[in-house]
């Protein structure tokens, strides 16, 4: 079985589960050459792996058995062999774990990053909001689409925290106070069937930022909403009438509309003749929420929808907000961890369920190697050190790789040791060879998101969950 998932490269095979971005990493036993024939007993690659050779007792035997296989390939035929410095080992790991170290990747040649390790959001993020607003905005990390995509249990999180704001209660009469006006970028909105067209077909796209403008206290006050594509494409603004009925709602009618395209001297109409639609180019918009900074409001529309909007974002949104894009994430994440402050980390922080969001990686590699590596989908690490690395590459079939974790020395590094692996074909299991060893640096961990680097290569995990 671990030959047949070897043979076959999963950048073919395999429709990702995981959001879009997170693509397996290359980090196959790069870092070692042989150029050496073959033996009569013993092959190169037994040499290499010391498994034709006496099993050498004692602390230091890892590194006798890996030097002797050095010198035996060596002198079998006369080639040579490149072999990395041993890595440092951790005490926790348990008796017999295997130490196989065929996984290591090439150097990092990446720039270093300063290490920034968090147990909680920034200062500047928490001075930004109350602590039940924190709630709603750490409810809403990795949903993508603006609530397009977000697992049942999530939306369930995202619900009890709007609730929780809406009866606090917020600004009393938010249509009457000046903290309503202004630009407001969408980050959530439920999709009911009635929702309106602008809606249906903009709001899920992520390349896309939506915003809805307020001025009431103007000679023509007005609610704009805009879909803006991208600096180089233009947008779109769908411009309503807009009245204070009383101290929440707001009524609106629709009246014109266009596009404004960069590339184009003049604004495209757009196709809606909203002086036909009478009464269906009328609505309401209830503002539920309002906070006391003006950066959160929660608002409700007649045709049952529910919109969270902000005026600022957390940093974490706009790096969250790059990976569903699918465009600048390596400068999002340089930005991001620029904006932080350094913290140490320990293993405590890492405990509970990950879910990969985005890796820089390259194609090609076996799936083998991609779960003992956790290079996809599910992680989950225990208190005592333990972990699993989770893949679907194919409906019904996963694959699992099971090691330990401990951190090394006094620095935010953690040693990850793979021991063992399987296949799991409905209810059958098959074993598959996942050892390895890698080094983990985390740039950045909080009670939501992981920013790490596992060889050469950078991951943003999110938590989905404590318990594990």
């Amino acid at each position: 079985m671990d030959q047949i998932l070897r043979s076959l490269p999963h950048s073919q095979t395999h429709k990702p589960a995981s959001p879009r971005g997170a693509h397996p990493l290359v980090t196959g036993p790069t870092n070692r050459t042989i150029t050496a024939g073959r033996g009569p007993c013993c092959t190169p690659a037994r040499l290499l792996h010391g498994s034709a050779l006496p099993r050498a007792r004692g602390a230091n035997g890892s590194h006798e058995r890996r030097a002797m296989a050095a010198t035996a390939a060596t002198s079998v035929a006369g080639g040579h062999i490149r072999l990395r410095p041993p890595r440092p080992r951790c005490d926790s790991y348990r008796a017999g774990a295997s130490r196989a170290a065929r996984v290591w990747g090439p150097s990092p040649q990446l720039p270093r990053r300063r290490v920034r390790t968090f147990a909680a959001p920034s200062v500047a993020a928490a001075e930004a909001y109350t602590e039940p607003e924190m709630v709603l905005i750490e409810a809403l990390l990795g949903v993508q689409g603006r609530g397009r995509a977000v697992a049942p249990r999530q939306l369930q999180e995202v619900e009890r925290a709007v609730q929780a704001l809406e009866a606090l209660g917020g600004v009393p009469d938010p249509t009457s106070s000046g903290l309503i006006e202004g630009s407001w970028q969408l980050i959530f909105t439920t999709r009911p069937g009635t929702a309106s067209p602008i809606q249906r077909t903009f709001v899920g796209v992520d390349s896309f930022r939506i915003f809805q403008e307020v001025y009431l206290r103007t000679d023509d006050p007005r609610v704009v909403n805009v879909v803006k594509f991208s600096e180089s494409v233009g947008d779109l603004k769908v411009e309503a009438e807009a009245t204070i009925n009383d101290g929440k709602r707001i009524l609106f009618r629709f009246d014109r509309a266009a596009f404004a395209f960069k590339f184009l001297p003049f604004k495209v109409p757009y196709p809606v003749p909203f002086r036909l639609l009478g009464d269906e180019a009328k609505g309401w918009l209830d503002t539920t929420y309002l906070s006391h900074t003006g950066n959160i409001r929660i608002s409700r529309g007649n045709k049952g929808t529910t919109f969270v909007l902000q005026k600022s974002a957390d940093p974490r949104q706009i790096l969250l907000s790059a990976i569903s894009a699918g465009t600048g994430v390596e400068e999002a994440i340089d930005d991001f961890t620029r904006s932080q402050n350094g913290a140490k980390t320990d293993l405590n922080i890492l405990v509970g369920e990950w879910q990969l969001l985005w890796g820089s990686q390259t194609e090609g590699e076996s799936w083998s190697a991609v779960a003992s590596a956790g290079l996809k989908d599910f992680q989950v690490i225990k208190e005592d050190g333990q972990l699993k690395n989770s893949v679907s590459p194919f409906l019904g079939v996963s694959l699992n790789a099971r090691g330990n974790i401990c951190k090394t020395g006094n620095s935010n590094t953690f040693s990850v040791s793979m021991n063992e692996g399987a296949v799991q074909v409905g209810g059958v299991q098959f074993p598959l060879d996942t050892r390895g060893e890698f080094a983990m640096e985390i740039l950045y961990v909080d009670n939501k998101i992981r920013i790490s680097r596992l060889n050469q290569h950078m991951l943003v995990h999110l938590r989905i969950a404590y318990t594990t």
